[in-house]
């Protein structure tokens, strides 16, 4: 059962208090380029990215926020260190959201003139503390970097906010390590209600990061804990929009694209299913529709282990068995297999059935 928090308003999607978990991701590009940035930006979209997050570094950058804008049909924020003005520049660009600490932009005047400008707009502000950059006499006081001092950080940013009357925010605790970061965001989940956003930073490349965050945010998930997430991962960020979906899907907390079931193969499996598996994986990715495809080695008992699955084939001795829903439908060369599998694939979904058009996004009236 999913923790209840508060609802945030970000643009037009709705955070927290049970509404669905948000995918995000955050662009790669240089953002003084706007053209690069926005092309990514809708790379993303089409991989069905819901919230992106753009780094500010300077003025240039704050400046491209409006023209980012306006070129983009996801909410957008503003990822800040340090200058005050840099999120005042954003805010009147029309970002929808702020990544912020607010103990780290210097004087109270300074605070207080960021959170007037997103009271004025109803842009809400994420705290985001990482072990990587924790406040050193925070370290200090907690006994180095463990989850009680990246819960006190976040939390004594919070209370600078709510001195300020201002709590229309959301908070992150990352952290490199698995264990770190589930026991960081457990702790806060128990102190507050804010919508959390979760996601181990610094996961590594493709194939470490992806072990690592589904591990870590798995067990969150799980738990109920998290109402936004994203996949660090040092690879094209469209993988992180990917790699999401495919943890929340797995947990049945969310259904966007296809699903691919595929065996380990064994000494009964007399074709080249790795190469199939692979290739069938690859189309796959580029499918937005909920549908299950199954790669099976085995005639035996692939139709049956694959049942749930829309379509799929199950190799024998130099051919395999297309079938559907379980129900054998007829043989095919093995030189054939991954031709036909895939065409049979893009007939299902151009027809009606299995119900496979997603449901329209909710919408913010």
């Amino acid at each position: 059962m999913r923790k209840k928090t508060r609802v945030v308003k970000l643009g037009s999607l709705l955070i927290g208090g049970g509404h669905p978990v948000v995918v995000q991701s955050m662009t790669s590009t240089d953002t003084r380029d706007i053209a690069a940035t926005v092309a990514q930006i809708h790379q993303l979209e089409k991989a069905g990215c819901e919230l992106v997050r753009v780094a500010v570094v300077d003025q240039e950058a704050a400046l491209a926020i409006a023209e980012i804008k306006k070129r983009i049909h996801i909410p957008l924020v503003a990822d800040i260190h340090f200058d005050y003005r840099l999120a005042l520049q954003s805010i009147a660009g029309g970002c929808d959201g702020l990544r912020i600490n607010p103990g780290n932009i210097g004087a109270r005047y300074k605070v207080q003139e960021v959170v007037k400008a997103c009271q004025d707009r109803g842009i809400p502000i994420r705290i985001g503390v990482n072990a990587g950059s924790l406040d050193r006499d925070i370290a200090r006081q907690f006994g180095g970097v463990n989850a009680r001092s990246l819960v006190e950080s976040a939390l004594s940013h919070v209370n600078i906010l709510k001195a300020m009357n201002f709590d229309n925010l959301k908070i992150s605790l990352k952290a490199s390590s698995v264990p770190l970061t589930v026991a960081a965001y457990r702790m806060i989940s128990e102190l507050v209600d804010y919508p959390l956003h979760i996601g181990i930073t610094e996961a590594g490349t493709m194939e470490r990061g992806l072990i690592k965050s589904a591990l870590g945010l798995g067990i969150l998930l799980a738990e109920g804990i998290g109402d936004t997430i994203r996949v660090s991962l040092t690879a094209d960020p469209v993988n992180e929009v990917w790699a999401a979906y495919q943890i929340l899907s797995a947990l049945g907390l969310r259904q966007h694209g296809a699903e691919l079931i595929s065996c380990p193969t064994c000494g009964r499996c007399e074709i080249d299913l790795v190469k199939t598996a692979t290739e069938v994986d690859r189309h796959l990715r580029h499918i937005s529709a909920p549908i299950k495809v199954a790669v099976m080695g085995c005639v035996v008992n692939g139709p049956g282990e694959a049942s749930e699955a829309d379509i799929g084939i199950a190799g024998g001795k130099n051919q395999g068995l297309l079938f559907k829903k379980g129900q054998i439908i007829r043989k095919i060369p093995e030189s054939q297999l991954t031709e036909v599998l895939l065409a049979e694939i893009d007939a299902l979904l151009a027809s009606n059935q299995a119900e496979l058009k997603l449901p329209e996004k909710e919408e913010v009236k």
